[in-house]
């Protein structure tokens, strides 16, 4: 590794999905003033309010909001071609 790559202040972070309250570390510059302890060891803590384990895309629980009806317009215009 080439030697002063990353900034002084790059260190273990824990955050913290607020939805959810899963937390995880990994390293980053990010400035926080909370602390948590996890297992005997104290991190700067970060607060999210989303993240990968609670956004709907990624939990595979994400709805398709159509108040206009265009999928179903798009499906009976256009469906019956795939059928060929």
């Amino acid at each position: 590794m080439k030697k002063d790559l990353h900034p002084s202040n790059y260190r273990e972070v824990a955050f913290k999905d607020m939805s959810n309250d899963e937390i995880f570390i990994t390293r980053s510059t990010v400035a926080a003033k909370e602390t948590i302890e996890i297992d005997g060891k104290e991190y700067p803590l970060v607060k999210l309010e989303i993240t990968s384990s609670s956004h709907p895309f990624f939990t595979g629980k994400q709805k398709l909001v159509d108040t206009a009806g265009r999928v179903d317009k798009f499906r009976n215009r256009y469906g019956n071609r795939m059928k060929k």
